[in-house]
């Protein structure tokens, strides 16, 4: 749930206001929330050297700001680290859209942008509660049973937050939207729905004998 304390709505800014398809966007808090929390993957663009540049990468979400890591020496997390601003995207493909003309074949989506620059977590017990969560957001429980981070890791790695101010969401659902004309169209229309399932584990190859299937890891 959001913060009672905050407004429902994030505030519309010039460059967040959906213009192409303004019916889909939404400034929900708590959507926005669920979008980011359900996903495992952001993708995170900047300019680098005068050239746009893209990564995807695992993210986590700690009340208004939004989390990611990777190597210290990466070069979009050095460039953003160093003031530049950044967008990040998340996107839920929930459904292909199968229309009676080529023109309406669609998704059905969830997706949220966010804007802005990036905050450096320096402080050593910060990176490693940081490191906890994003193990946490992969597996609940898991933290406790592996070796975490050294000193040296932990040098290596490099975990950026961003505030959750300048942001969108957008959202498509339900049937497809024909022309009048083509609804006596002869082929079949609806939806081909998409969802995310975790399959069978699958044992590492130098497993030790005792930890084979232990059945404890994510399956939903």
């Amino acid at each position: 749930m959001a913060d009672m304390t905050l407004p429902e709505q994030y505030e519309v800014h010039p460059h967040t206001k959906v213009v192409r398809g303004p019916k889909r966007a939404s400034y929900d808090r708590e959507l926005v929330h669920g979008i980011i929390d359900d996903a495992l993957i952001c993708h995170v663009g900047t300019v680098v050297n005068s050239r746009p540049a893209m990564i995807p990468t695992a993210h986590w979400r700690v009340g208004e700001r939004i989390y990611i890591h990777g190597a210290s020496k990466n070069r979009i997390l050095a460039a953003i680290a160093d003031g530049a601003e950044a967008c990040l995207c998340i996107t839920h493909l929930d459904g292909l859209v199968m229309a009676r003309s080529a023109f309406h074949h669609s998704a059905n989506y969830r997706s949220v942008i966010i804007y802005g620059k990036g905050a450096v977590v320096t402080d050593d017990a910060d990176k490693m509660e940081h490191s906890r969560l994003f193990v946490e957001k992969l597996e609940p429980g898991r933290w406790d049973k592996i070796r975490q981070p050294n000193k040296q890791e932990l040098k290596a790695t490099m975990f950026l937050g961003f505030d959750l101010e300048q942001v969108s969401a957008k959202v498509r659902a339900g049937d497809p939207v024909d022309d009048d004309e083509d609804y006596d169209w002869p082929v079949w229309a609806g939806v081909l729905p998409s969802t995310t399932h975790w399959g069978t584990p699958i044992d590492d190859t130098r497993i030790k004998p005792g930890f084979e299937g232990q059945g404890y890891l994510r399956t939903s």
